[in-house]
């Protein structure tokens, strides 16, 4: 029977092998995946961000150099935006789960190393294997959830939860390290791991279903390479120019210039070959093109903000580090509520509509905020980043649900690594695009302060901690008068700074006026949408299960599940 498969010999690709009772039971178990892919996603979150308190601590015990410091920080999520896509499709390769339970095992070994890493060479070394593990993980758990939940409206919930564990993961990283650093050491930021990893390897092991893409053609080893060392080099630059370095400094252009290079050839190559690493063909879809650049535009807007914020919290207000992270977490609870409804919302309001409001309602909350000054306003604070974290989340969640969407079984760790990766790409392009803006809006405000000599004018310009150091360092009239020129340049900046994040984020929903209006569901439940359309999106009648003779070459089958249950 056409769409569908017989017990027989073939296994569909894409299909899982195991379902431990998924259907026989009502379909419980996929819900028991769900948590543990998001147990996965939520270590790899907090530990994107749970050193940043423990650094003090780090640098008092090590005593690593300037670069050595930047490295322990920044190699962790470098490492693992290189390398999203090679393992993205090595998932879809050689087994999903199989990859996500070496990425269990290399992430647990990696954080032992560093927990005890007597050297800063050794928690270097130590954090880029952090990366590695977690560029094993991330995009498969995208890619595992694609598969475990063919149904789209079930889909759109399981994505909304993973999406509010992520956010969860994100606030609760500098909470919790600052916990531990102030109770332990700074080591047990990274032992925290190990007791969830030794749980997650043996159940994820029996829980999770393994599935692969479409085998046919060897894997490209070169492409895969290319892609990551081009990443690698463009993300460098990316950063060093979010640190201050400028874009025409030779250890910053270079790389760059290089993986620019690097990437161009893999797009070529990848256009030139029968079974391409990744589909571009993607790229072609509107809703899978918009939903990527949604995403990017939404990190690009939004992440140099949140570095900014926090030291306006800290170095304005004069907030302790956990008090800065307490206020933020209205922000994170907003974001949970967001994922937790989103699926119902995009059912009632289309990919249209919801992608587009949730760019206004975070534009519009970026706006209340320049109403912050020297003084504290919790309220508008509090309101502020509520309507900040529910349009943000609704943003993403309905960026990442159409954009996988729009990609069949076969290439789901594909497209959610070319998801991670520009979410990554976005997140390092904003903190270099707004931190260079918030820069150009606050160096004239301390350049020239009566009284205060112009080397330590110039020595204040390069930050507002700078700025106080000069001061105290100044000491008397002249002191206070940079300190108080250096807050108002500094509040001056963040309104600019927030002016042009809200700019970019009503971009964004322009640009979201062109994807679908309604969310299609229908026959979600048995196939793919690449298997029921082609290009152009039309219905494709007839066509043979296994996608022969479709449109599109990576149309997924469609399957039975009886039948797949027998066959397992």
């Amino acid at each position: 029977m056409s769409g569908t498969t017989t017990a027989g010999n073939r296994r569909t690709a894409g299909v899982p092998r195991q379902w431990r009772g998924t259907e026989a039971n009502g379909g419980a178990n996929r819900w028991i995946v769900l948590l543990v892919l998001c147990v996965s996603l939520l270590l790899v979150a907090v530990d994107a961000t749970v050193l940043h308190v423990a650094v003090p601590a780090v640098t008092e015990d090590l005593r690593p150099g300037a670069i050595e410091l930047l490295w322990i920080v920044d190699v962790y999520p470098l490492v693992c935006a290189s390398l999203l896509i090679l393992f993205g499709t090595l998932g879809d390769r050689v087994g999903r789960r199989r990859v996500l339970l070496l990425g269990y095992g290399l992430f647990g070994a990696a954080s032992a190393l560093a927990a005890f890493a007597p050297s800063p060479q050794i928690l270097i070394v130590a954090r880029a294997l952090l990366g590695v593990g977690g560029a094993m993980i991330m995009p498969a758990t995208l890619s595992i959830l694609r598969q475990v939940f063919p149904d789209r409206r079930e889909r759109a919930l399981a994505i909304g939860i993973w999406s509010a564990v992520a956010a969860v993961g994100a606030a609760v990283g500098p909470l919790l390290g600052g916990f531990l650093v102030e109770n332990f050491w700074w080591g047990s930021v990274f032992l925290v791991n190990l007791p969830l990893m030794v749980v997650a390897l043996p159940v994820g092991r029996w829980l999770l279903p393994e599935s692969t893409g479409d085998r046919n053609g060897p894997w490209d080893v070169l492409g895969a390479v290319m892609a990551a060392c081009g990443l690698f080099c463009v993300v460098f630059g990316v950063k060093r120019v979010g640190s201050g370095a400028g874009l025409l400094n030779v250890v910053t252009a270079a790389p760059t210039l290089f993986g620019v290079v690097l990437l161009v050839l893999f797009i070529r190559r990848q256009r030139r070959r029968t079974h391409p690493l990744v589909d571009l063909k993607l790229f072609s879809r509107p809703a899978f093109s918009i939903s990527v650049g949604c995403i990017v535009l939404a990190l690009l807007a939004l992440v140099g903000l949140e570095l900014i914020a926090a030291q306006y919290l800290q170095l304005v207000l004069g907030l302790t580090p956990l008090e800065t992270g307490l206020r933020l977490l209205p922000l994170t609870f907003a974001a949970m509520a967001a994922g937790l409804v989103g699926s119902r919302m995009l059912q009632w309001l289309g990919p249209r509509v919801m992608v587009a409001v949730g760019f206004a309602l975070t534009a519009l909350a970026v706006l209340s905020l320049t109403a912050m000054g020297q003084s504290d306003r919790p309220a508008v604070l509090v309101g502020g980043f509520v309507v900040l974290g529910f349009g943000l989340e609704t943003t993403l969640f309905s960026a990442y649900e159409s954009m996988l969407n729009e990609a069949s079984t076969g290439s789901a760790g594909g497209a959610a690594a070319i998801g991670e990766t520009s979410y990554q790409l976005g997140a390092g392009i904003g903190i270099a695009l707004l931190g260079s803006v918030m820069n150009a809006a606050y160096k004239p405000g301390v350049s020239s302060v009566p009284g205060v000599p112009a080397s330590a004018g110039a020595d204040a310009g390069q930050s507002l901690g700078a700025a106080y150091k000069v001061s105290d360092r100044l000491g008397g009239h002249a002191g206070e008068a940079l300190r108080s020129a250096a807050r108002t340049a500094f509040v001056h900046g963040l309104h600019v700074t927030l002016a042009v994040s809200a700019g970019l984020l009503l971009l964004g929903a322009l640009a979201a006026l062109r994807l679908p209006k309604v969310m299609e569901c229908a026959g979600d439940d048995e196939s793919d949408p690449g298997a029921a359309q082609g290009q152009d999106g039309q219905e494709a009648d007839g066509q043979e299960a296994d996608g022969q003779g479709t449109g599109d070459p990576d149309a997924p089958a469609r399957y039975d599940r009886t039948a797949v249950a027998a066959e397992s």
